[in-house]
């Protein structure tokens, strides 16, 4: 197995780690100060998927509105997923060849899956982070922070092994 292979491997699984942690910060902001989920990600990834034609690019008669819903909803996780092993992977390449430190390279990954998701929503959902004050942007930074900062740590301990 070549080292790029190797370092990659060992970034999706720190991917998945930060992923993990991603969501369980953000599930317990939601549970804590009792708010809403975000539907920007269902969006994005319902218009997505409805460019790619993955879901119908309109109502079809006859069809069950729920169960779009439901698809919906799953695409805007499963692209979560792919954006938090994707950039995992991608530390896991990079990292060994840049060599940053632990904090500056973990808050790295997390800025960049912020700024993946960020730019997508802003672009797709017409998102406007002006409007988001600073409670949204905390809702966005810290979750990120977090994430990233899972990754420079799991990514460690398993290039350290």
């Amino acid at each position: 197995m070549t080292a790029v292979l190797r370092d990659a491997l060992r970034g999706l699984g720190a991917g998945a780690a930060g992923t993990v942690t991603l969501n369980i910060v953000t599930y317990g902001d939601m549970a804590l100060r009792g708010r809403p989920p975000s539907s920007t990600p269902q969006h994005i990834a319902a218009t997505l998927a409805r460019w790619a034609r993955l879901l119908p690019l309109e109502d079809v008669p006859g069809s069950n509105p729920p169960q779009a819903q439901h698809r919906e909803t799953a695409f805007g996780a499963l692209m979560g997923y792919a954006t938090g092993l994707g950039v995992g992977a991608l530390y896991g390449v990079l990292q060994p060849r840049v060599n940053l430190p632990l904090v500056v390279g973990g808050l790295a990954a997390g800025m960049l899956t912020e700024a993946a998701s960020d730019s997508t929503a802003i672009a797709i959902a017409g998102s406007n982070p002006k409007t988001w004050g600073l409670s949204g942007w905390l809702e966005d930074l810290i979750p990120h922070a977090a994430y990233g900062l899972m990754v420079a740590l799991v990514y460690r301990a398993l290039r350290e092994r």
